[in-house]
C-alpha cells in the first residue's frame, strides 16, 4: 500500500452495527456500498457476524468497494466507532406480552449501549430496536450522553412509506415526493399532509381528503403490512435504507432535515420525551430541533402519540422498581 492509500485507510470512519440479523444485514450490506466507512457487525450468535461479514467483503470485487467488514462477538474490534448502530432485541412472538418484550430488549438495549460508550465514547447513536421509542429512552439512559448523541430511527422509515404511497397513488417519481411523519413509531404515528408535497405542491391540493386519509392511515400500518404478508417475518430492506440515511446525514456532515426520534426540551408541549420529529443531522448528530407550528388537531394527534410512548416509559419504570424491590 503507497503513502497515500495509507493515509485514505487510515482517515476512513468506523460504523459498529450491533445485531446482524436481517436489518443489521441490510445496514451494513447498503452502507458497504456507500464506500466511505469501515464496518464491524456484532451479534451473540456465533460466526453468524464474521459470515455476514466476510460475505459482504466478497462482493466487493463486483460492486466495486472497498469496505472493509469486521465481524465479532464482543465489542474490542467495535473501539473508536464514530456512529454505532443498535438494531438487537427480539421481535414479539405470539402469546408473548407487551411486558415481556419492553422486559427482555430493555436488558438487551442497555446491556449493548453500555459496552458501546465503554470503547467509543463520542460515538452518535442510533437505535433501532423496538419499541423504537421506548427503546431510545433505554439507551440515553445507559449512555450517559447528550440527547444530541442518542436518536432513533422511524420517522426516517414512516415518511420513506408514506412518500411510497403517495407516488403510487399520483403515478409519480418518488424522487418529486416530500412527506414529514411525526410522533412515535407505530399505529399511532402522525403523518403530516399538510406538509408533504410532489414537486412543492401540498398533497391536499392533489387528492381529496378521503384518499388522503387512506395513504395517511396504510403509512400507519406500514410495517404490519409487512409482517402480515412476509408471514414469517418483518421489513428489513426499507429500514436498513433509513439508517443508511441517517449515518449519511452523520459522517458526511449533510445536514439533512429528517423525521427522527430525539428527546424533546420542550418543544411541541413535550419535555423528557423521546419522539419522532423534524430534526438537521450533521455532525456530531442532532444540530437543531424544528419545532413546527402545528393546527390544534395536528398538536392533539401528536400528544395523543406522545401519550403512547409516555405508556411504555412508565411500565418500564414499573418493572425496574418491581426488580429493585424483589433485589
Amino acid at each position: 500500500m503507497n503513502a497515500t492509500a495509507a493515509v485514505q485507510r487510515t482517515a476512513r470512519r468506523k460504523v459498529t452495527i450491533v445485531g446482524a440479523g436481517m436489518v443489521g444485514g441490510a445496514v451494513a450490506q447498503i452502507l458497504a456500498a456507500k464506500d466511505y466507512a469501515d464496518i464491524v457487525l456484532v451479534d451473540i450468535v456465533e460466526g453468524l457476524p464474521q459470515g455476514k461479514a466476510l460475505d459482504l467483503m466478497q462482493a466487493g470485487p463486483v460492486l466495486g468497494y472497498d469496505t472493509r467488514l469486521i465481524g465479532a462477538n464482543d465489542y474490542a474490534a467495535t473501539a473508536d466507532s464514530d456512529v454505532v448502530v443498535i438494531t438487537s432485541g427480539i421481535a414479539r412472538k405470539p402469546g408473548m406480552s407487551r411486558d415481556d418484550l419492553l422486559r427482555t430488549n430493555m436488558g438487551i438495549v442497555r446491556s449493548v449501549t453500555e459496552q458501546v460508550v465503554a470503547v467509543s465514547p463520542s460515538a452518535v447513536l442510533i437505535v433501532v430496536s423496538n419499541p423504537l421509542d421506548a427503546m431510545c429512552h433505554v439507551a440515553f439512559d445507559a449512555a450517559g450522553l447528550p440527547r444530541e448523541r442518542v436518536v432513533g430511527m422511524a420517522g426516517v422509515l414512516d415518511a420513506a412509506r408514506f412518500r411510497t404511497f403517495i407516488a403510487m397513488e399520483l403515478d409519480v417519481s418518488v424522487e418529486d415526493v416530500s412527506a414529514f411523519v411525526l410522533g412515535g413509531h407505530g399505529d399511532t404515528m402522525v403523518p403530516l399532509s399538510r406538509f408533504s408535497t410532489v414537486a412543492g405542491i401540498p398533497l391536499p391540493e392533489l387528492l381529496p381528503a378521503d384518499r388522503v386519509r387512506a395513504l395517511e392511515e396504510r403509512t400507519a400500518n406500514g410495517g404490519a403490512e409487512i409482517v402480515s404478508l412476509l408471514k414469517t417475518g418483518s421489513a428489513y430492506s426499507a429500514p436498513g435504507a433509513s439508517v443508511v440515511q441517517m449515518v449519511d446525514a452523520i459522517l458526511l456532515d449533510k445536514r439533512r432535515v429528517l423525521p427522527v426520534s430525539v428527546r424533546l426540551s420542550g418543544e411541541y408541549g413535550l419535555d423528557g420525551l423521546y419522539v419522532g420529529v423534524p430534526v438537521k443531522l450533521g455532525a456530531g448528530g442532532v444540530q437543531r430541533v424544528f419545532d413546527l407550528a402545528l393546527s390544534e388537531s395536528e398538536r392533539a394527534a401528536l400528544h395523543r402519540s406522545a401519550d403512547a410512548v409516555r405508556e411504555l416509559v412508565a411500565a418500564m419504570a414499573e418493572m425496574e422498581g418491581a426488580a429493585a424491590g424483589s433485589a
